[in-house]
C-alpha cells in the first residue's frame, strides 16, 4: 500500500493555495514582500529532485518553467529565483521567487531576511485570481 500525499503543514501554514498543475500544487508564499510561489509535486516521501522518477523530472522542470512565466507576467521582476532547498521542511517543494533591485534582501537571499508580512485578506484574493487566469492560460 502506497501512502497518500499530505501537504507538510508548516507549508500549509505559511503559504495560500493557488491550483494544481499536472504533478505539482501551486502556493503563494504570503508574504507581501516577495512575489513568491512554492510548487509541491504532490509525491508522497519526495524530499529531493532525485526522488522524482525521469518522467516526473521532466514534468516538474516544465512546471517551473510554467511557474516562471507566470511570475514575469504577474510581478515583472528583475530577476527570478528558483530553489530548492529543503534544509527545514524536507517535503520536496521547489521555489519561485520575483526578486527586484529594491526588494528589502536585495541582493542576497530572500530566507531569513526580516519578518515576514502577510497579504491583507482582499490582496492575496485580487493576486490568486490573477494567477489563476495565469496559470490557466500558461
Amino acid at each position: 500500500m502506497t501512502s497518500a500525499f499530505t501537504l507538510d503543514s508548516r507549508l500549509e501554514a505559511d503559504t495560500i493555495p493557488i491550483g494544481d498543475l499536472a504533478l505539482s500544487s501551486v502556493l503563494l508564499l504570503n508574504d507581501a514582500r516577495f512575489p513568491w510561489f512554492v510548487l509541491v509535486p504532490r509525491l508522497p516521501n519526495a524530499s529531493e529532485l532525485t526522488d522524482l522518477s525521469d518522467e516526473q523530472a521532466v514534468q516538474v522542470m516544465e512546471e517551473i518553467r510554467i511557474a516562471t512565466r507566470v511570475m514575469v507576467a504577474l510581478a515583472k521582476p528583475d530577476k527570478v529565483n528558483v530553489g530548492a532547498l529543503g534544509n527545514i521542511v524536507t517535503q520536496l517543494h521547489i521555489h519561485v521567487i520575483g526578486r527586484f533591485r529594491s526588494d528589502p534582501a536585495w541582493p542576497g537571499p530572500v530566507w531569513g531576511h526580516g519578518t515576514r508580512t502577510p497579504y491583507p485578506d482582499h490582496a492575496a484574493t485580487a493576486l490568486i485570481e490573477r494567477a489563476v487566469t495565469l496559470f490557466a492560460s500558461a
